[in-house]
């Protein structure tokens, strides 16, 4: 509890400060419109599910919200940073799987890394998916671990505990699961990876650990031999029951659009030529450059490689070996895939992490001695050190910067500008409500922008946007909007890099 409070102090400070990223400015008007009333229409084009809305929609009740045009970006991103805070709580409940130190050390660097505090305060679906994944995995490996924590051990097999409450896991390992789908449909890549880390980790655990049984009764060895449930099925059985009406109903919006269904099935095709790159084409290790970033990044990528040597020399352990399995999987399937954003990479920062704690627990108990063990204090001390640097730069200090390895195609600081010099010449020219005419084939973010101004349309190059007060064009405006436009000033603004607004004013008579 007190490292998800201080990880919630570290995402709260200039929350509203840092300018609003198209994707962010997108997930707002989305949620503007629950607001307003309006149903969610789920588009498989371009957009993913509805959770994100699903919880930010009551953040910003909560904060007296009604519209879209009443949002503001501290109301928006509250409910990203409260869903990364949860993923520090959860963590907790995964001390009878992975171990307390390797909980321990995955909640500080959730709670404290600049890639999990920097996409937190993103408005956008990553931070919510990890938790889902994460509450997937804990309850669906307590689903397949019946085995009671107070269960007593010596030099002698002794029987396990009560099965108790592993329906109820297998229940809520579904309902995560349609979370996840309702988060990002790239959730399939990851049931994928799990499904398979799993049956990999069952084999090798059973072929390398004996087995005994009595009965209805499994036994355990001292080694930690985490054995399956004996009826799997009915609890595969719970779990799709659960997660297939969870995930109808969040889709078609409680029964309210069923052609979400149809969309949804189509996403998959969409989705699927849209990891061609589409303009995002990275090479195969982007994200591990990104990951080794900074001054703390190549320290903590290295704890993980060796925590994974450690998971899979331990089949012992299974829910170890099968998140070592399953991040080595995500993190390669990513890699391969040719669409790249940095944002992706809190995908596999859960099992980085986890893997991270093996190691330290690793190193604390290979080395006993107290010099060596000061040593190892050294090292989490000064890693700390340089992790809260890489925080301080990426997250405060340069948030939209270019040089921000974190900021993929930003929008700059330069656009906020905006609105205010807007109401500056509606002042001047005596306008309560300007009309403002914005050309632009591709307008993100500026509806976010504009939102407090009751006369706004949009259009396409080409077409005809009649009277306005002001027009808003790109630099490459021409035809008849040109002609028009002899008599307006331009104004430039920097919208992201190297790409520009113009705002065009009258000119004095």
């Amino acid at each position: 509890m007190g490292i998800a409070l201080l990880a919630l102090a570290v995402r709260l400070p200039q929350l509203g400060e840092r300018p609003m990223h198209t994707d962010e400015a997108v997930n707002a008007y989305i949620t503007g419109e629950l607001l307003a009333g309006e149903t969610f229409h789920y588009d498989p084009k371009d957009r993913h599910g509805p959770a994100l809305y699903l919880l930010a929609e009551p953040v910003a009740r909560l904060g007296g919200e009604r519209n879209f045009s009443g949002l503001t970006e501290a109301q928006l991103r509250l409910s990203t940073v409260l869903a990364g805070t949860a993923t520090v709580l959860l963590l907790g409940a995964g001390v009878e799987l992975f171990g307390f130190i390797p909980c321990l050390v995955a909640a500080l660097l959730f709670a404290f890394a600049p890639l999990p505090v920097y996409y937190n305060r993103y408005f956008i679906h990553e931070t919510l998916f990890v938790a889902a994944t994460l509450g997937l995995i804990l309850s669906g490996g307590r689903a397949g671990t019946p085995i009671s924590r107070s269960a007593r051990m010596d030099d002698n097999f002794k029987l396990a505990g009560r099965e108790t409450g592993v329906p109820w896991s297998a229940a809520v390992a579904g309902g995560c699961a349609a979370l996840m789908l309702a988060g990002k449909e790239t959730a399939l890549i990851h049931f994928f990876a799990l499904a398979v880390a799993a049956v990999v980790g069952w084999l090798w655990s059973a072929r390398t650990s004996p087995r005994f049984e009595t009965g209805r009764q499994v036994v355990q060895s001292e080694s930690g031999v985490l054995p399956p449930h004996s009826r799997p099925a009915a609890l595969i059985v719970i779990a799709l029951g659960v997660f297939l009406p969870t995930a109808v109903l969040l889709f078609t919006g409680g029964g309210k659009s069923w052609s979400a269904l149809a969309d949804l099935f189509q996403a998959i095709s969409n989705f699927a030529a849209r990891a061609g790159g589409q303009g995002h084409e990275k090479p195969f290790w982007y994200y591990a450059a990104l990951l080794a970033g900074g001054w703390s990044g190549k320290i903590i990528l290295l704890l993980a490689a060796v925590g994974f040597l450690q998971a899979v020399r331990q089949p012992a352990s299974r829910a170890r070996f099968v998140m070592a399995v399953y991040g080595l999987l995500v993190f390669g399937i990513y890699s391969v895939i040719p669409y790249k954003t940095p944002w992706l990479a809190l995908n596999f920062w859960l099992p980085l992490a986890m893997l991270a704690g093996v190691a330290l627990e690793w190193l604390w108990y290979k080395f006993p001695r107290p010099a060596a063990r000061a040593v190892i204090l050294v090292l989490i001390g000064g890693t700390g050190l340089l992790m809260a640097h890489d925080t301080d730069q990426r997250v405060f200090k340069i948030p939209a910067d270019e040089k921000n390895p974190y900021a993929y195609a930003h929008t700059g600081e330069d656009l906020m500008r905006l609105p205010g010099r807007l109401e500056a010449l509606a002042a001047k020219d005596n306008l309560a409500s300007p009309r403002i005419a914005v050309v632009a084939a591709d307008a993100w973010p500026l509806p976010w922008y504009l939102r407090k101004f009751s006369k706004v349309g949009f259009w396409q190059p080409g077409q005809e946007p009649g009277a306005a007060d002001y027009f808003i064009t790109t630099t490459d405006v021409s035809g008849k909007l040109a002609e028009r436009l002899i008599n307006f000033r331009p104004e430039f603004f920097g919208v992201r890099p190297n790409v520009l607004i113009i705002l065009w004013t009258p000119k004095s008579p």
